[in-house]
């Protein structure tokens, strides 16, 4: 098994809707295929409502004890009850701007997200968009550093091209 085969990722939906049960998650499926197709195993998808502690308090959960990567979907918008990102910042260690940045470019939408990345123990968390295609179109657009990146949070011996 290769190294970027054996990477471990999980998918938080953040969403009203998908937790009332009127909306379908979407977004979360569409993010674990696209993890799938590119070596990670998703080992834990979650709902959970809209709101700063309600992702705060997921978010926390699923980094305890976790060395990889939770990718976030919804609530990065300007809608009244968009507080991912806030709900993000609470529980990071450090911020990844770059990450954050480069996801913003995937698309000419991306300049209303307001979406961060950043470091959580050894885990590295991504928001992007609620809509399944803006979600990967932002994961796509960092995923080819992340195993590098994933590389050097866990203290894996790597080596600069």
């Amino acid at each position: 098994m290769t190294r970027a085969a054996a990477r471990q990722a999980k998918v938080v939906t953040v969403s009203d809707g998908v937790v009332a049960g009127s909306r379908e998650d979407r977004s979360g499926a569409a993010l674990e295929e696209a993890l799938t197709t590119a070596g990670f195993v998703v080992v834990g998808r979650s709902v959970i409502a809209d709101g700063i502690a309600a992702v705060a308090g997921e978010l926390a959960r699923a980094c305890a004890g976790f060395s990889g990567l939770v990718v976030t979907t919804g609530g990065t918008g300007f809608s009244p009850r968009d507080h991912t990102p806030e709900g993000t910042t609470e529980v990071l260690d450090r911020p990844a701007p770059g990450l954050a940045e480069a996801m913003r470019l995937a698309s000419p939408l991306g300049r209303l997200s307001r979406a961060v990345a950043g470091i959580r123990g050894q885990t590295i968390i991504l928001n992007t968009p609620g809509s399944p295609k803006g979600a990967v179109e932002c994961l796509t657009a960092v995923l080819d550093v992340l195993p590098h990146a994933l590389d050097l949070l866990s203290g894996a011996p790597t080596h600069h091209p």
